[in-house]
């Protein structure tokens, strides 16, 4: 497996900072939180994507996804939510990322039918435009749909391999579901998985990994079990943490307990 980390741990640090970070710190890849805060995101202009481009390659690091913040399963209209998802895979095609990531973010007065509904069809809808930019829209297990169980009852009906499944490992935890189940129901759309550690389930503020509660030595074991030979990516929340401990320094520490956990699992 492959190592990357988030910046959504470095909130608005430039590109060339983050890619020093990563080569320093012997990871094989960055996501990037493509939102209008940080320096890359669907608003910039072609030059600036071509810019950003040519710094990965000229680092030498892979630019594993981009992390946006489309709710396919939201209330309203499907016109909105397409339209920035597919913003996101133009970034993503113009950078050579090869995945966009998105939200359920279904609504409370929806019933769960009609959040798995709406999610498929928007999600359907896109599809194909993904398909003809090379990129893979990934769901991830969050907030209206945060369990494995959750995500398949959207990922099944699409049934599209440019749709597949992001498993950010707190929220199926939280969610009561062990990591064999995620696996299980993920498996078949997997694109990637987000790792990271907390105190509780009721203080859900980062910590290093390792130090928290999270069942990150199952999560490795039962990927590598089955072959898995894909990206772990280290989502460190530092932007709705201010007071967490600055990522930079918990890298190198991060980087070894995840290699020791891949170790342990061979």
């Amino acid at each position: 497996m492959k190592l990357a980390f988030s910046t959504l741990g470095v909130p608005g640090l430039p590109l060339a900072d983050v890619l020093r970070l990563a080569t320093t710190h012997g990871y094989h890849g960055v996501e990037l939180r493509a939102h209008p805060e940080e320096p890359v995101h669907p608003g910039i202009d072609p030059s600036r994507r071509a810019d950003a481009a040519a710094e990965f390659k000229a680092a030498g690091v892979e630019l594993l996804g981009l992390a946006g913040y489309a709710r396919v399963a939201a209330p309203g209209d499907d016109e909105p939510v397409i339209e920035e998802v597919r913003r996101l895979l133009d970034l993503a095609r113009d950078l050579g990322a090869p995945f966009v990531r998105v939200f359920p973010g279904g609504g409370t007065e929806q019933s769960r039918q009609e959040a798995d509904a709406t999610a498929a069809r928007r999600l359907g809808t896109a599809a194909e435009y993904a398909a003809d930019l090379g990129v893979r829209i990934l769901l991830e297990t969050h907030d209206s749909h945060r369990t494995g169980a959750d995500a398949i009852r959207i990922l099944g009906p699409v049934g599209h391999r440019h749709v597949g499944s992001l498993w950010d490992v707190m929220h199926t935890w939280l969610g009561g579901e062990q990591p064999s189940e995620s696996y299980a129901a993920l498996s078949p759309h997997l694109g990637y998985v987000q790792v990271k550690d907390i105190a509780s389930a009721d203080d859900t503020t980062p910590l290093p990994l390792g130090a928290g509660v999270l069942p990150l030595a199952d999560c490795v074991e039962v990927l590598s079990r089955h072959g898995w030979d894909g990206w772990l990516c280290w989502e460190y929340e530092k932007r709705w943490y201010e007071a967490a401990a600055p990522l930079p320094d918990l890298l190198t520490a991060g980087r070894d307990h995840l290699a020791r956990l891949l170790n342990d699992s061979a």
